[in-house]
């Protein structure tokens, strides 16, 4: 199991969900360490879930995949750490 897929375990430990932007974060990072950039349509204005989500993985456009995964790891220890 490499520490990814680690840290995909690790994060539904969680006591509390973590706040918005760090969920953001997390889902923009998987998504760009799993997928590469972003793909499809853009969702339209009353998915505004969708559209954020869209948009916090559009902002990573270009990020070396390793780097993406790299990042979601530290997130998840610091989100662990302070869940503890």
């Amino acid at each position: 199991m490499s520490t990814f897929e680690k840290a995909q375990a690790d994060i539904k430990t969680l006591k509390s969900r973590p706040g918005n932007d760090d969920m953001l974060f997390l889902y923009a990072h998987y998504k760009q360490g799993s997928a590469g950039d972003v793909s499809g349509k853009r969702p339209g204005m009353l998915d505004m879930v969708g559209r954020a989500k869209y948009d916090a993985w559009a902002k990573l456009e270009g990020l070396d995949s390793a780097e993406a995964q790299a990042r979601y790891v530290s997130k998840v220890k610091e989100l662990l750490k302070a869940d503890g």
